[in-house]
């Protein structure tokens, strides 16, 4: 079993949900999933990621079979009764998770922790649908899929128990997860507000005729992205000097974008409706073979800090 004694409980059966059970019952901690549909379709996504982790042989047909002995699946809250960690993996709507947490303070009289998978809403929004135990409640933002990605931010809302983070960081941790906790809430809260940050200087460059999108995408994936797979972006800095970053950081910023709301390259092309890979084409041409050959480049890197305590 898992290295913490610790009964976990997920709600939510879609992609995030699924993978994170894949994950924790990977590293030997019996799950159960609360979803709204037939038991089938949440043991048939699950078992296609166990497909992927055997055929890369990360995991073997007796561990595969030991982790599977794991999960359980329900649509009835009761089956989280005695759950003490529960994460929340349902769409990005406060009214629906408000739902939820009020039958999880009916049903879980034995819960710890509360701990969404939101990558958007402030926890301080969350624990407004929360009246027992506002104390419980936080963000764990895994990044998707979870069960390959190592990492989870953590935030916390103004009322989060301490307790709560250390148990929700400690059981991250025991599952091979690189965890990071927020001093205080805000707004993407880190991965997202740094991505974005980076997004929106690219995008500023295409719209300002600068350079186009497929050099800007070959720069990132040959120059400086590799590099920060294995060092910090401030550890870098600091390695050649705060000096030479001053004087760097006083001519360039006052180029680079600043803008507040979403760029033109982006608003043109929702309004065209080529929306990227979901209708064909968006910035690039999408078709099986491109979509395919994407999602396996896009897990490539990751697949290198596979570190589960596997059952047997």
């Amino acid at each position: 079993m898992g290295t913490l004694d610790v009964k976990i409980g997920i709600v939510g059966m879609g992609a995030i949900g699924s993978s994170l059970a894949a994950l924790f019952t990977g590293n030997g901690y019996r799950t159960t999933v609360l979803g709204r549909r037939e038991a089938g379709v949440f043991m048939g996504a699950y078992d296609a990621l166990y497909d992927v982790l055997e055929g890369r042989g990360l995991v073997s047909a007796g561990e595969r079979s030991a982790c599977r002995a794991l999960v359980s699946y329900s649509t009835d809250y009761g089956a989280l009764a005695d759950a003490e960690i529960v994460f929340e993996c349902v769409p990005e709507d406060l009214e629906e998770k408000f739902a939820i947490y009020e039958r999880l303070e009916g049903t879980c009289g034995k819960i710890r922790a509360l701990a969404s998978a939101t990558s958007a809403l402030s926890p301080d929004d969350l624990v407004r649908g929360v009246k027992k135990w506002p104390e419980k409640v936080l963000v764990a933002h895994p990044f998707n899929p979870p069960h390959v990605v190592p990492f989870v931010e953590i935030v916390k809302s103004a009322v989060t128990d301490g307790a709560a983070v250390k148990l929700v960081y400690d059981f991250l941790e025991s599952c091979g997860r690189r965890v990071c906790v927020m001093k205080k809430s805000a707004p993407g809260f880190i991965a997202n507000r740094l991505h974005h940050a980076l997004l929106r200087e690219a995008m500023f460059m295409v719209d300002n005729g600068l350079a186009e999108p497929e050099e800007i995408d070959k720069t990132l994936m040959f120059s400086f992205m590799p590099r920060y797979t294995n060092v910090g972006i401030f550890e870098h800095h600091d390695a050649y000097g705060m000096d030479m970053l001053e004087k760097l950081q006083n001519y360039l910023y006052p180029h680079l974008a600043a803008g507040r709301v979403s760029p033109d390259m982006v608003v043109s092309k929702v309004r065209a409706g080529t929306l990227g890979m979901k209708t064909g084409r968006g910035i690039y041409e999408w078709n099986d073979a491109s979509i395919a050959d994407f999602k396996k480049r896009a897990a490539e890197p990751y697949w290198r800090f596979f570190n589960w305590n596997l059952p047997s």
